[in-house]
């Protein structure tokens, strides 16, 4: 019955495609969503190069992109308005609205009726794209499959960058395929090519269906299906299923004798975590989300995506080396919500002389030109991005980012931004410490630029609430359980790349790659380390030796101990802030997670009864 719809709305070439495919809930999937959006024509995606090259055509024919000076470069540009991933018209769609906390839900009626309204007839006179994708490598442990309904060639060509393609895929599972679905339109265009109904821009996450709806927006956090609108869908079959679903990047670590070692690391916006993925002498596997199963009672994880959908703002010569470089080449990006002058692309902070004119997110643009509110309109935006595949750097780790099998995690990062309280880098003493007093009780201080008032600690655990799809209590729960299942737990680590003192920063920023040696030396048990009540914490020589070999840099004694002085009030006001946001807010969480928080507070009481508020490192180091 579904094929024959299809047969009817599709011309031949197209049919065929889908009818290649034998499974009958996508056949109805798409039967349905053609008629109710209906589209002037259909383009059915395969693996084709191309069908590829079809949909990079469409984006500049449709004019949502424009070429660049440099070959295979393209700039897209979103609606003044639309520069980023709107929280407030987000919503989790839940049996009568069900409340979770720190989410933003909707009554999963309700949600659906005005989607589907919002949607009827939305892509008349317009091309509607249906591309394949899959999460994870292909035809491994890892594998979604995922279909995309988009009326955006741009949205089309962001996800071949950064997703493998799922055809074939898609035919080889047949009715076996338990797919995602993402049914996107930007709306009705302005003049520029960007969403122009923005008081209706609703991006919606039924995780009963496992589909993704969004309208009236072009912004990739919006719109790109596999990115963070999957990721609601994964951390849901990942709870439901007992596996890690995270907002983590993956990369390897490079040991003495050619040893490889793979760490994630789960960091909030503006704490490192892009600066660490991409050190210059180690190596990407990816930037920004992974799965992790356990096989064989250990963990592996592997890079859910393929290329970066990167923020471009400070991206320099002298602190991204690689990026700069990938920048700079002609290889295939999107450059989005960027400043462009004959033809080439500026950003704010890129450490060169920015033009004084050109175009740019908000039309013709000119140094001093305000907006409507009166605000002084930037070169570009800050939140401006990049489009490219990973296998594109030259330091990217093929093998790994390809492997079916994943590859074996060593050691979990979290990291924070804070002045005051945790060191730079320390170990937990096993899985569920880590786990609670690390990943469950990271904060991020807000950053002037950014909120207007600097200082305040945000909750954020795993760097993960922006995308929470589940009761936090049962995130934590499968991730305590996660790690009982495991013969080999990989160690976790927590890190502070932004302690001050006097308001100096007590760390260079290249500091970070020291840390990393360090804690893939912790992983191997290639060094001891200073047992503190929070952890373990590196030793004075084994740094010494560090910076040397790292950085070229002598390492002070008066630094580490700055550094990783133990700072016994900061850390129990820490405590008391984690706790009472899982008592009063959260409630529903594992006792576990209380007891592991009262042990630690425990330990720091003892300690500041024997050696004061603040305790030096070699005080420790010389009791042990």
């Amino acid at each position: 019955m579904s094929l024959e719809r299809l047969e009817r709305m599709l011309n031949r070439e197209q049919f065929e495609k889908v009818k290649a495919i034998d499974n009958p809930e996508l056949h109805r999937f798409l039967a349905d969503w053609i008629e109710w959006l209906e589209p002037e024509k259909v383009f059915v995606c395969t693996d084709s190069e191309e069908d590829e090259q079809h949909v990079r055509w469409k984006a500049l024919y449709y004019g949502e992109e424009k070429m660049l000076e440099t070959p295979n470069h393209t700039v897209h540009y979103d609606s003044y308005h639309d520069q980023a991933r709107d929280k407030a018209n987000t919503a989790i769609l839940t049996p009568g609205g069900r409340k979770l906390p720190f989410l933003n839900t909707k009554d999963r009626d309700e949600g659906l009726r005005e989607i589907k309204e919002l949607m009827k007839g939305i892509m008349h006179g317009k091309e509607l794209f249906i591309c394949f994708f899959v999460l994870g490598p292909r035809n491994s442990i890892f594998t979604i499959p995922a279909v995309q309904l988009t009326d955006s060639a741009y949205v089309a060509h962001s996800e071949f960058i950064l997703y493998r393609k799922g055809y074939e895929e898609f035919r080889r599972l047949g009715r076996a395929a338990r797919f995602f679905r993402f049914v996107h339109s930007e709306g009705e265009l302005d003049e520029r090519k960007t969403s122009k109904n923005l008081d209706k821009r609703r991006i919606y996450i039924d995780l009963e269906d496992e589909t993704v709806y969004s309208v009236n927006t072009q912004y990739g956090g919006n719109t790109i299906g596999l990115k963070k609108p999957a990721f609601r869908l994964t951390i849901k079959r990942a709870v439901e299923e007992g596996w890690l679903s995270e907002h983590m990047f993956l990369m390897r670590v490079n040991g003495p004798h050619g040893r490889k070692t793979y760490f994630t690391g789960a960091y909030p916006s503006m704490c490192g975590k892009t600066s660490t993925a991409m050190m210059p002498w180690e190596n990407i596997v990816g930037d920004d989300l992974t799965f992790i199963l356990q096989v064989d009672g250990r963990a592996r994880g592997a890079n859910v995506e393929k290329g970066v959908f990167g923020i471009i703002q400070g991206v320099n010569q002298e602190d991204d080396p690689i990026i700069w470089k990938v920048l700079h080449s002609p290889v295939e990006i999107i450059f989005s919500n960027v400043l462009v002058k004959d033809g080439k692309p500026y950003w704010n902070g890129m450490g060169i002389e920015i033009p004084s004119d050109g175009e740019n997110h908000s039309g013709e643009w000119w140094r001093g030109k305000k907006d409507e509110e009166g605000n002084e309109i930037p070169p570009s935006h800050k939140n401006a991005r990049f489009t490219v595949s990973l296998e594109h750097f030259p330091n990217v780790d093929m093998e790994a980012l390809e492997s079916p099998c994943g590859v074996e995690i060593g050691g979990m990062i979290f990291g924070g931004r804070d002045a005051d309280t945790w060191p730079p880098v320390r170990e937990a003493f096993g899985w569920e410490h880590g786990v609670i007093t690390m990943g469950a009780s990271l904060e991020s201080e807000t950053t002037a630029a950014t909120l207007g008032k600097e200082g305040v600690r945000a909750f954020n655990a795993m760097a993960i609430l922006d995308f929470m799809s589940v009761h936090l209590g049962d995130y934590i729960r499968n991730y305590l359980d996660f790690g009982r299942k495991l013969k080999r737990a990989p160690k976790i680590f927590a890190v502070n790349y932004f302690l001050r003192e006097n308001g100096q920063w007590l760390n260079h920023k290249l500091d970070k790659g020291v840390w990393l040696k360090w804690m893939e030396l912790r992983v191997h048990n290639d060094v001891d380390a200073i047992e503190t009540p929070i952890g373990y914490i590196p030793r004075y020589r084994d740094l010494v030796k560090l910076f040397k070999d790292v950085l070229g840099k002598d390492y002070t004694r008066g630094d580490y101990e700055k550094q990783f002085t133990i700072r016994v009030p900061e850390l129990l006001e820490k405590l008391d802030r984690v706790e009472r946001i899982y008592r009063e807010t959260v409630r529903e969480v594992p006792e576990r997670l209380f007891e592991v928080l009262d042990e630690e507070r425990k330990r720091l009481l003892e300690a500041r009864e024997r050696y004061g508020d603040y305790i030096s490192p070699f005080a420790l180091g010389e009791k042990l």
